[in-house]
């Protein structure tokens, strides 16, 4: 039995120019999600404690073919089981045991859907405690390439390599296209992030930025300007200029909005961190309900946030530098 352990993230810039070929900055996380693999027999047996979607628990026995018995739509369900079922494919492959079986119990501090990269966290964990049960250790590049088919898969190859590479290797990590990278000399960024207690429609959300931008020209500027904005990030990302960061953290926002992937409480949380004093506030993700991430290293936009209507819950979470690793 082993036990691997893999982060979220937000996005300091980037989300959905990303998918692109526009560069991202996102961000590990101090919230992780857990992922215990025993091999069995055979088929799977998945124990998904903190899994959740909308409130609910999805657990169940067998291949994953079954639906399981709960009152929750299909789209969401059919997501929750893919990751793991296809997260279970790569393993097999990887240790080149077609029928292995395995019970994996999964827990989470990351809410899904959110925003915070859960689906790539609990792949990526998955992925590394199964093929190490298996006696297969691969290397993070590995764990992260096999998470990226996994998210290509369940999202229809809308996915970008950003949220599993962020989460395999930890930090604060730079994206475009097939060019993965850590970004060397970032230690600490002092995040907050507020959730409105909801998910947007990840497929849904990117189809129609997709649609915009093939109809409108200016919306094609819009996501080469979100590029152009990672760009001017990176020449201060880690040199403390926090001030600069939040600024560009604003306008990525600004042109988030504008793309239509943003909320009226995700709006309202970013203007509260705003108000609050904080240097900088966006939505992070695919938009449309979640999270939000604001740069303050006060208590004053946690605190803030707390009293914003449509805040369900805020927390501090540090730049976490470890990413996958055997617990």
């Amino acid at each position: 039995m082993v036990t691997s352990s893999a982060p979220g993230k937000v996005y300091l810039f980037g989300e959905h120019a990303v998918v692109y070929g526009e560069p991202a900055v996102p961000c590990a996380i101090e919230r992780r999600a857990r992922v215990t693999a025993r091999e069995i027999d055979e088929g799977l047996r998945i124990h998904s404690e903190d899994l959740k979607l909308d409130g609910f628990t999805v657990e169940y026995d067998g291949d994953g073919a079954g639906r399981p018995d709960v009152d929750a739509s299909e789209p969401l369900l059919e997501a929750a089981m893919g990751y793991v079922n296809e997260a279970v494919a790569q393993v097999r492959d990887a240790a080149d045991v077609p029928d292995a079986g395995f019970e994996i119990r999964i827990e989470s501090d990351i809410p899904l859907g959110a925003g915070l990269g859960s689906s790539a966290a609990v792949v990526v964990a998955a992925i590394d405690a199964a093929t190490r049960e298996l006696g297969v250790e691969l290397s993070a590049e590995a764990i992260a390439e096999r998470a990226y088919q996994v998210e290509a898969a369940v999202q229809d190859g809308e996915a970008s390599r950003a949220d599993t590479f962020c989460s395999a290797k930890g930090g604060a990590v730079r994206v475009e296209g097939d060019d993965c990278r850590t970004v060397d000399g970032v230690d600490n960024l002092p995040f907050v992030i507020g959730y409105d207690g909801g998910a947007g429609d990840t497929g849904a959300l990117v189809a129609g930025v997709r649609s915009l931008r093939e109809e409108y020209d200016f919306a094609a500027d819009t996501v080469r300007a979100i590029g152009d904005i990672v760009r001017e990030g990176e020449s201060v990302l880690g040199s403390g200029d926090y001030e600069t960061l939040g600024d560009l953290m604003d306008f990525n926002h600004g042109l988030l909005s504008a793309l239509g992937v943003s909320s009226r409480s995700l709006d309202s949380m970013v203007w509260a961190a705003r108000d609050a004093g904080a240097m900088g506030a966006k939505l992070t993700g695919a938009g449309g309900g979640g999270c939000i991430v604001a740069l303050d290293d006060t208590d004053d936009a946690l605190t803030a946030l707390k009293y914003t209507p449509g805040c369900e819950s805020v927390f501090r979470a540090e730049l976490d530098t470890d990413g996958v690793r055997q617990e």
